[in-house]
């Protein structure tokens, strides 16, 4: 009976994918005041992060990014459902991608590529990126627990393009196999996401001690992969811009813990400035540092030109 209903869901988001998009945001307004209004879905989770990341806002301006959140969360995730039957056509007009020649250039050499991502704004439309490069995508994920029909949805979407989805478990050894051979690839990390709290990565994040996954770093460091960062901007109601800007040219000349910690210089920079695209229903701050893991620092500012 699970499995059946799995199955009928998944018919029904195969179907609402092709919704014309004036419908589909239609419904997410709707959408918007179901889960904002009366469900209230996570809204103590979201309350709390925006509070603790941002102690200098009023709570008129927590509640205001908060109700602007809610609504983006409900677009992002029709326009992720809706890629599924987009045409190509569309996606050009809708998402713009800066960057891939700095990629390519790195292809044209027979190297792979590390690509540092966030859950920010339509991070779902990335795999999309795929169309546009002569390297190979493989994109990390979390596996869905007790529901590889929506699993195998989710993943078709992704892999649409030809990028191929790696389970987070495999992407170390992934990475290190195609370094090794003569098809260059990109491993993209959403690397925002919540490690175990015995993660030995600490340090501070919109104001609060926060765990990483160390793997990007200890990956980097081994292969001596490129390592870029993928910012989506939003441009408009459906439309983006994807930016991707070289982070690290060569990771072993740097201390590990350099590759990360400017990720995230780059993160919180550009959460500050629109802090209503970041995933803020997510319990990203669920641990508390065990006390014999040191925090790490961030890296000193640099001075304004």
């Amino acid at each position: 009976m699970g499995k059946f209903l799995n199955n009928l869901i998944v018919l029904f988001l195969k179907a609402f994918s092709h919704l014309p998009f004036p419908l589909l945001y239609l419904i997410s307004d709707i959408a918007f005041v179901l889960l904002f209004h009366i469900i209230g879905y996570r809204k103590a989770v979201v309350y709390s992060n925006l509070r603790n990341s941002f102690p200098e806002k009023t709570e008129e301006e927590i509640d205001r990014i908060a109700r602007e959140y809610y609504h983006h969360l409900c677009d992002v995730s029709f326009e992720s459902i809706k890629l599924h039957s987009m045409s190509e056509e569309e996606l050009n007009k809708r998402l713009k991608v800066y960057g891939v020649e700095k990629m390519e250039a790195y292809f044209k050499q027979q190297k792979s590529i590390i690509v540092l991502a966030m859950h920010y704004n339509n991070w779902e439309w990335g795999a999309s990126v795929q169309r546009l490069s002569n390297h190979q995508f493989f994109m990390v994920y979390n596996p869905v627990r007790n529901n590889p029909e929506l699993e195998n949805f989710i993943l078709s979407i992704r892999e649409r393009f030809g990028g191929m989805s790696v389970p987070v478990h495999r992407s170390a050894r992934m990475a290190i196999q195609f370094d090794q051979t003569e098809h260059p690839g990109i491993l993209w990390l959403g690397a925002d996401q919540t490690p175990a709290q015995s993660s030995k990565f600490w340090t501070m994040f919109l104001n609060q001690e926060t765990p990483f996954f160390s793997g990007p770093e200890k990956i980097a460091h081994k292969t001596n992969q490129p390592v870029f960062f993928h910012h989506t901007k939003k441009v408009g109601r459906g439309k983006y811009e994807i930016i991707l800007t070289e982070l690290i040219v060569e990771p072993r000349h740097e201390k590990p813990e350099t590759i990360l910690l400017t990720y995230i210089d780059k993160m919180e920079e550009i959460i500050r400035e629109q802090p209503a695209y970041w995933l803020w229903s997510h319990r990203r701050w669920k641990h508390q540092r065990p006390e014999d893991i040191a925090m790490i620092d961030r890296l000193p500012t640099k001075p304004k030109q």
